[in-house]
Parts: C-alpha cells; sequence; structure tokens
C-alpha cells in the first residue's frame, strides 16, 4: 500500500475545532492524533469518544464541550484518519481490523495512563468500544452505541462488499479519484445527503477537508476492507457489559432495525431500552449534540472515578 500525503497539522488543521485540546501521541506503531479535555478534578469520571469510518475527531466537536463540563474527555482519530498516521504496510491488515483497532486504542490508552468509564461509538466506532471489552482491553461501566454498525450488512452487498473494498485498497488510482470527486461541492452535498442528517456549513467544509484528502480515503477503504462483522457478530453474542444502543430516527446508513436486531440477540437487553432521537440523521451527535449529552448523562451520572 502506497503512502499518500496526509493531512498536515500545520496547515489543514490551522483552524480545527477544539485545536487547543490536541496533542499527538507516539505509541509503539503509529502517531496519535488525540483531544484530551481534563476535567480540574482528578478523581472525575472519563469519556472515551471513538468516531466511525471516514470521520475524525471534528465529529464530536459539538458534543466535548458539553461532556468535559463534568468528565475527563478524551477523543481521538483513528489510524489513517484525520491526524493519526497511517500504519506501515505490514501493520495495515491487522490495525485495520477491529481487534487489532482496539489493541491500538488500548495501547494508547495504557500510555496516556486513563481507563475510561464510559466509552461511546459512533458506527464503526461502536464495534470498536464493544470489541475493547470483549477481547478484555477495558472494563467500563458502560458502552453507549451511537448509531453503531454492529451487524454485517445484508444480502448480495454483505457478500461482496469486503471483498470489493479489498481490491479498490490495491488499485493506486481510488483513492485518489474518490478524493477528486469529493472535493467536488454537488458530490460531496450527496454524500452528506445520503447520512439522514443535515449538518452546518462548518460541518460540510471540515468534511470536504477530510474527504478530499488521498491518505484520509485510502484509510476509510482499509478500514471497510479489514471490518470483518460476521466474525464480530458472533463475538458480540458474548457481551454481558451493559451498553445502551442510541439511533437516529432516519439514519439512512444504519437504520434503526440494527439496534433492535441487537437488543433481541443480548439477553441483558430490552428492545423498549433503545433510545430513538427523532427526525436525526446518521451524524445526529453533529446535528444535536446536547440531545445525545442529554441522554449520555443519565446513563452514567457525572461522579468520581472509582
Amino acid at each position: 500500500m502506497s503512502q499518500r500525503q496526509a493531512l498536515d497539522w500545520d496547515t489543514d488543521g490551522r483552524q480545527w475545532p477544539l485545536r487547543h485540546l490536541s496533542s499527538f501521541i507516539e505509541t509503539s506503531k503509529l502517531r496519535w492524533h488525540v483531544q484530551w479535555a481534563q476535567h480540574p478534578k482528578p478523581q472525575a469520571a472519563s469519556i472515551l469518544l471513538l468516531h466511525g469510518t471516514g470521520a475524525s475527531t471534528h465529529s464530536w466537536r459539538h458534543l466535548i464541550p458539553l461532556l468535559s463540563d463534568n468528565y475527563t474527555v478524551i477523543a481521538i482519530d483513528f489510524p489513517g484518519h484525520g491526524f493519526t498516521s497511517m500504519p506501515q504496510d505490514r501493520d495495515v491488515a491487522t490495525l485495520f481490523s477491529i481487534s487489532g483497532m482496539a489493541a491500538g486504542v488500548a495501547e494508547l490508552l495504557e500510555h496516556m495512563q486513563i481507563k475510561p468509564n464510559i466509552v461511546v461509538g459512533h458506527s464503526a466506532g461502536a464495534a470498536v468500544a464493544c470489541m475493547l471489552t470483549l477481547n478484555g482491553h477495558l472494563q467500563p461501566n458502560r458502552l453507549v452505541s451511537l448509531n453503531g454498525a454492529l451487524l454485517p450488512l445484508d444480502g448480495v452487498a454483505g457478500q461482496f462488499f469486503s471483498p470489493l473494498a479489498k481490491v479498490l485498497t490495491k488499485a493506486p488510482w481510488v483513492p485518489e479519484l474518490f478524493a477528486w470527486q469529493a472535493a467536488r461541492p454537488s458530490v460531496l452535498h450527496k454524500l452528506l445527503e445520503g447520512t439522514g442528517s443535515k449538518l452546518d456549513d462548518e460541518g460540510s467544509r471540515l468534511y470536504k477537508t477530510l474527504m478530499s484528502n488521498p491518505s484520509h480515503a485510502q484509510a476509510a477503504l482499509s478500514m471497510m476492507a479489514h471490518w470483518d462483522l460476521h466474525t464480530f457478530w458472533e463475538r458480540l453474542r458474548e457481551l454481558q457489559d451493559p451498553i445502551s444502543l442510541i439511533v437516529g430516527s432516519q439514519d439512512l446508513i444504519v437504520p434503526p432495525s440494527v439496534a433492535y436486531r441487537v437488543a433481541e440477540t443480548l439477553t441483558h437487553l430490552r428492545t423498549q431500552d433503545i433510545i430513538s432521537l427523532p427526525n436525526l440523521g446518521h451524524l445526529a451527535h453533529e446535528e444535536q449534540a446536547e440531545w445525545v449529552a442529554n441522554v449520555i448523562w443519565p446513563m452514567g451520572q457525572p461522579s468520581s472515578a472509582p
């Protein structure tokens, strides 16, 4: 896999949301971009925010200030996404798998000496959040799945999606073509419209910055190529940790029916426990951060960490 020019922090990140909270942390295989809002009370509970495929820390720009009044909040860019470095070729298959990504996040948290009390995952980030507990990396008080991509795609799409993504990652022109197309306002508008969400001008601008960068596009494709949701779904059945399922009623990427299928499978959940946010799409936390924050708070009221 060829290494493309990644986003540059001094230029592309010059006006990045919550830039003052950003730092870069080196682990054994990656240089991570982290946004870390430390609560003044050392004993404050902590929340880890994990974004979805193709996104970055920017997606939490409205939510972090709301949560940081009561919690220490940590948001990260996944490998190759945003301003986190792309893995070396030999590490791609590992670090872009669900288990490998969870292990990478766990190594980062150990380096930071943080054990989050609550882990919130959006879309694919919800799968990583669950794998962190299934593989014994973390024991949070609660998991929160926000429009979580926790099931394999149905039908023909499920049989061909991952193999097709693997083929596309080997074609050096694909990320460049995608990035070139995504830079066009009409294409970007259709991509965002396809989420079922309505973003403000800042949100659209930030996604244009990300999607029009070939390195970021390459990372998103690589993540999809190595995302084995069939195996993950078998593991998810073992989940015993408390998990809350939040869905946007207008999500066009991960339909609300996914959350109901998960609730029917996990014996400690009830379908009536699913929290639906009316008229919000896949990027619900970017549309109405206050609603999402108000849902998270009752699930794990701010308190001192044990």
